[in-house]
């Protein structure tokens, strides 16, 4: 029998280690088929929710914001490379040169959960991590944004309506709030049955072994 598990994946646009989390839960849930299925949710979070418009080099932000140095830096933008290819990510050298406010891609996101075709969602979350992780795309501008949605089947008209206007900025903040007082404070997140946590970009293997006790658990 298989058991039906509701996931919510509470990550950031501009977060590589979500791609990375991301990647070894699909690679997960391909090996757990058959025992396992997903209601899968991508939830908000921003890392950086003041960041100004245009951005900030990446470097820098990570020097001010952590205290890495550049050759610091570069070790872990190796090892999170490396990560990303085993589980099918390829984070390109020419991608997040810059840190950019993600607020209005998670207004989509959640577009895409309320009015998009099953899938919509996940297909526009895979597509915001590979244009900003792997093109240096900007998930601020509107036109990538409005490409974006609309290759993954939204419709275009309905896009720029949200984009031009405020319209789900409440419900997104909502949702942040409540995963903060839940006492999220880093992502990836990974929140089964809205009790389980699985907390960073673990490898696949972490998720298959903690999907299958929890699917188990739920059937007994």
């Amino acid at each position: 029998m298989t058991a039906t598990l509701k996931i919510d994946f509470v990550s950031d646009v501009s977060c590589p280690w979500c791609a990375v989390g991301l990647g070894a839960l699909e690679q997960a849930l391909d090996r757990l088929q058959g025992t396992v299925s997903a209601e899968l949710h991508f939830q908000p979070f921003e890392l950086n929710p003041q960041m100004p418009p245009g951005g900030q080099d990446i470097t820098e932000h990570l020097t001010e914001k952590y205290g890495s140095t550049p050759e610091k830096q570069a070790e872990i933008r190796d090892m999170i490379r490396q990560r990303g290819a085993e589980v099918g990510f390829e984070f390109r050298r020419e991608g997040r040169g810059r840190i950019y406010n993600t607020f209005d891609a998670h207004r989509l996101l959640l577009l895409a959960e309320r009015e998009g075709a099953p899938g919509q969602q996940h297909a526009l979350k895979k597509a915001l991590l590979a244009a900003y992780h792997g093109r240096a795309e900007s998930p601020e501008s509107h036109a990538v944004l409005l490409r974006l949605a609309t290759d993954v089947g939204l419709d275009a008209a309905r896009v720029q309506a949200v984009l031009a206007s405020d319209e789900l900025a409440d419900d997104v903040r909502a949702q942040e709030l409540m995963y903060q007082r839940a006492g999220i404070r880093s992502v990836p997140a990974v929140v089964i049955n809205d009790r389980h946590l699985i907390s960073g970009g673990q490898p696949a293997e972490v998720f298959e072994q903690a999907l299958r006790q929890i699917a188990a658990e739920a059937q007994a």
